[in-house]
């Protein structure tokens, strides 16, 4: 008999475990229930589960069933369980079965804490603690009605704060993320401010502002649409323009925007750094709107979108390879696309003067201050944080039986720590390797084996274990040496090795996880905790991953290469892409922007002579005022 202690022990099992449970049930012993719970859900592909003898278990009385159902999987709109009740011990047996219908086509989706009352040849109906049935186990109480509906109402209370709770802490994180993200903005100002000289500090500076900025206002109006409009077909979204229809139950909320337009933006941010010191203003406008409104967009939908061609997620379980694309925050759908934009810009540009003398060989035009390079990367890396680790885009969710250490948290955790090893790696690979090409220890040469390591880490940092992020490092810096030694065979200028670094180390992180994913973390990430799913090949996992990330590789370059490369030589066809001679070699500070990015000269005549700042002008020059340049 299941009495009003009984009940109440059941409702307090509840307040303490509902966050973290996908499913329970609730009876006298849960060490009995577990068996049940585990039995409805093990069988996806059938969609049904057979639990014998369950009342025998002490789980069902009065053939009621009390159920947490926190995610239920949605396949064809509609999945069918089917329960056994052996009401009688073994005599005779009835079928119950109950239906999930309309269930948005999502991963997953969040229900409340349901009654299942099953009768003999009944339909098992599915709904909120419900008074009536609740009223005749209370018999024992003065008003047992009363009392039913005070505890179902207490429940829906309780339930939907539990919900709220849940999705303001996975909003939280998101949001959180997405501010790092931002932040990588800052990064790349630094970084590419650092890298070019002095005389175009405030052009570079100026190109990240609009990148954020315009990028901004064509992802709101076309990009989020194209990327995530859903329902749409495997090619482009079709929904969502301008943010119609956002927030909506079960879709997407404003935090998801927030966070994928960060993303888009740093793909531009990786062009602007191919092109820098030599390409008109209105060139950047142009290719910061094409690229963030349609080019990258359609990328990240064949990838990330529930409805893409090459998505893991796919609804439909039609996945590329039995796999799908594992590129979890974009080594190919942010760099290598940015990466493979700047690589089109730089080669239909050509190089700045007097990169390359007069028999070919290569001149250094070094950066004009290695502590904004420094100050750059340091905030790219804390950025990364949120690049990384903030894909999850939720965190309470668990992996495992309720009550583990273990759930999606750790596994935040982990990815975390694969990005640093990774970017660590890779660094130090650098140092000691330009020491032994070039003779010197040099800190601009470590920063960019530093992002190497993190464009190439970023596609499998989920996936992969901490000593196979160490590899991926190890590499992705002989990567970026081997892609600059090609670089300056052919002659191609690229001032902040963009497209080495996003685009060649980011094709490197591609391979990378289909060699080195883990099997049971695929299984985690990508399919609910089953296995089955292709994973690396080194792993064990055959080649159906590899197979599906060299196409990959190869519809981003052609992809990328089909537009980018047409949008850059009508803009060069048109004059509109690189600046005069003259103005090049003044730097566009002066000839384009109004002055100087730093103040020279000091007009207050309250300080010390000694103590105001001049001019420093070149040798040669006539100017009674010049001072004698220190170096």
């Amino acid at each position: 008999m299941l009495t009003p202690v009984k009940l109440l022990t059941c409702i307090m099992r509840l307040i303490l475990d509902f966050p973290y449970q996908r499913w329970n049930i609730f009876g006298i012993s849960r060490r009995q229930c577990r068996s049940l719970a585990e039995s409805i859900i093990e069988d996806e592909k059938d969609a049904s589960a057979s639990l014998t003898d369950s009342a025998s278990a002490g789980c069902i009385e009065n053939l009621t069933i009390y159920a947490t159902a926190i995610t239920a999987r949605a396949r064809d709109g509609k999945t069918n369980y089917q329960i056994l009740n052996d009401s009688s011990h073994g005599s005779s047996t009835t079928y119950s079965t109950f239906d999930f219908e309309n269930v948005p086509t999502r991963k997953s989706v969040s229900a409340p804490f349901f009654l299942f009352s099953a009768t003999s040849s009944q339909e098992v109906t599915m709904e909120l603690c419900s008074a009536t049935d609740l009223a005749p186990l209370l018999g024992g109480l003065t008003n047992s009605t009363a009392a039913a509906e005070y505890l179902c109402g207490s429940f829906g209370t309780v339930t939907n704060k539990f919900t709220d709770v849940g999705f303001a802490i996975d909003t939280t994180y998101l949001l959180f993320s997405a501010y790092l993200v931002f932040a990588m903005q800052l990064g790349f100002a630094m970084l590419c401010a650092g890298s070019v000289r002095a005389k175009n500090t405030m052009n570079i500076m100026l190109t990240n502002v609009l990148d954020a900025a315009a990028g901004g206002l064509f992802y709101y109006l076309f990009g989020f649409a194209f990327a995530f409009g859903t329902p749409s077909n495997g090619f482009i979204g079709k929904h969502f323009f301008g943010l119609k229809e956002i927030p909506a139950a079960g879709g997407f909320d404003y935090g998801y925007f927030l966070y994928q337009w960060a993303f888009a933006i740093a793909a531009a941010g990786i062009t602007s750094g191919s092109i820098a010191e030599r390409t008109q203003f209105v060139a950047y406008l142009i290719y910061s709107a094409f690229l963030t409104g349609f080019v990258y967009p359609v990328v990240s939908h064949w990838f990330w979108s529930v409805d893409g061609w090459a998505s893991p997620s796919r609804t439909d379980g039609n996945l590329l390879f039995g796999s799908g694309v594992i590129d979890f925050a974009g080594s190919g759908v942010v760099h290598m696309v940015g990466g493979i934009a700047g690589l089109w810009g730089a080669l239909i540009e050509g190089p700045r003067i007097c990169r390359f003398d007069h028999t070919g060989r290569a001149v250094a035009l070094k950066g004009h201050s290695a502590s904004l390079v420094v100050l750059g990367t340091f905030l790219l890396w804390f950025g990364w944080y949120g690049f990384n680790p903030g894909s999850f885009v939720t965190i309470l969710k668990t992996y495992g039986e309720s009550g583990s250490y273990y759930g999606q948290w750790s596994a935040i955790g982990r990815t975390a720590v694969t990005t640093t090893l990774a970017g660590c790696t890779a660094a130090l690979t650098t140092l000691f390797g330009k020491r032994l090409l070039v003779g010197h220890w040099n800190v601009t040469d470590v920063c960019n084996g530093l992002l190497g390591g993190f464009a190439a880490i970023t596609a499998g940092c989920s996936v992969v274990e901490p000593w196979a992020a160490i590899i991926c490092g190890f590499v992705a810096s002989g990567v970026l040496i081997g892609c600059n030694k090609l670089a300056e065979k052919f002659k191609y200028d690229d001032p902040l090795e963009a497209a080495q670094l996003h685009g060649g180390c980011g094709t490197w992180g591609i391979i990378f996880t289909a060699l080195f994913a883990k099997k049971e973390y695929v299984a985690q990430i990508y399919n609910g905790g089953v296995l089955g799913r292709p994973y690396g090949l080194f792993m064990g996992g055959g080649g159906k991953l590899l197979a599906a990330h060299i196409v990959q590789i190869l519809v981003i370059a052609g992809w990328v290469s089909a537009t980018m490369g047409p949008l850059f030589l009508i803009l060069n066809k048109l004059k509109l892409l690189r600046i005069s001679s003259e103005d090049e070699m003044q730097g566009m500070d002066v000839t384009r922007h109004g002055g100087f990015a730093y103040v020279y000269h000091d007009d207050d005549d309250s300080l010390p002579k000694h103590f105001q700042s001049r001019k420093v002008e070149p040798s040669g020059t006539p100017n009674s005022n010049s001072a004698t340049p220190v170096v």
